[in-house]
């Protein structure tokens, strides 16, 4: 045998070692998205209730409601509506509402908190954009004053200078475009949450009080300031000046800036489910594009592959963080176990 056929057995063994490398890290990754999953299916089953059960534990916490004094410890709220949206699970939700701005979510107010709710919603049609503040119910209370922003890649700062959902309360706030209304309905832009997410209150978002601006060409700060309940902003007339100094300059830390986006790609069996099963694709790109995976997943098992469910579609990906890219592989529908036993019982 001679040199050039043992360099080439040589370099051959080197690439089925990396590959078996490669199929060892995508497997210890599947293992830990399957324990991820098997937990998952055991809080549900543990909290598992039937229809009735599920109606009277509503009745008994809406006639039970208690909100008690500041010197307690706690205090409960009754949710006024949930959130619904096209992302089942926790996994791939985007982080921030911005980030996925191109598909209808919508919030359902509950009968239960006003008789008639579409009318709290009276004169919001005429805002652009609201806040919403929701409990984020898959969570529970994280009592650690640290944590790890994915943009830090693993170094801990202070809870409080992050927008982790992994809070002491787990409160979220989100920043959204109103599409419009409907009834008790609140259809928006710009989705960060699980679905059935339970909504605490909506306000709705005025740039003079929710954007700090400076003027430097002036120097001074230009404020409107009116009553609550009684802002016109169809009047520029009250407009008064402050001192430059009364307010400082916006600033955040550059690690907020500082986010890389990867570049998403789709192979032809990819594009063709996708046509099939008529899907945005931009919408798999927004989700992607800002690397949805934990930190854990990301320094652990680097390049792999990542599956997620938007709606009820499944999109598998595979990551490779040399390149910056992530090529999504495969769309297929979810299978529903509970239809498919439906439909063989109907054949019998």
């Amino acid at each position: 045998m001679d040199e050039n056929c043992i360099e080439v057995l040589k370099n051959q063994l080197s690439i089925a070692r990396n590959e078996i490398k490669n199929l060892r890290l995508q497997i210890g990754n599947l293992q830990h998205v399957h324990q991820k999953e098997i937990q998952n299916i055991n809080q549900k089953l543990e909290s598992f209730q039937c229809e009735s059960c599920r109606t009277n534990q509503i009745d008994s916490i809406a006639s039970n409601t208690i909100i008690n004094e500041p010197s307690n410890s706690k205090l409960e709220f009754e949710p006024i509506g949930v959130i619904k949206t096209v992302f089942p699970e926790k996994k791939a939700v985007p982080r921030q509402a911005n980030m996925f701005s191109q598909v209808v979510s919508r919030i359902e107010l509950s009968s239960a908190i006003f008789n008639n709710p579409e009318h709290s919603l009276d004169g919001l049609e005429k805002f652009s954009h609201v806040w919403i503040i929701y409990h984020f119910h898959r969570n529970q209370a994280h009592l650690k004053a640290k944590v790890a922003p994915p943009r830090l890649g693993g170094e801990r700062v202070g809870v409080f200078s992050t927008r982790s959902p992994h809070r002491p309360c787990p409160i979220g706030l989100s920043l959204v475009q109103l599409d419009r209304i409907e009834g008790s309905s609140i259809y928006f832009f710009g989705t960060d949450m699980v679905n059935d997410t339970p909504v605490l209150d909506i306000k709705p978002y005025i740039p003079q009080y929710d954007v700090p601006e400076k003027f430097d060409e002036q120097q001074f700060h230009w404020s409107r300031e009116a009553p609550d309940g009684e802002e016109n902003f169809e009047n520029t007339a009250s407009v008064r000046p402050v001192p430059s100094n009364a307010i400082s300059s916006v600033a955040v830390p550059n690690w907020v800036l500082n986010s890389s986006t990867l570049r998403v790609l789709f192979n032809e069996n990819a594009e063709n489910q996708i046509k099939e099963l008529a899907i945005d694709k931009k919408s798999i790109a927004d989700i992607l594009k800002a690397d949805p995976r934990s930190v854990y997943l990301r320094t652990k098992y680097g390049s792999q592959i990542f599956t997620f469910q938007l709606s009820n579609n499944t999109v598998t990906c595979k990551f490779d963080d040399q390149q910056s890219t992530v090529t999504v592989l495969q769309v297929r529908k979810v299978i529903n176990l509970c239809d498919l036993a439906s439909g063989s019982q109907d054949e019998l």
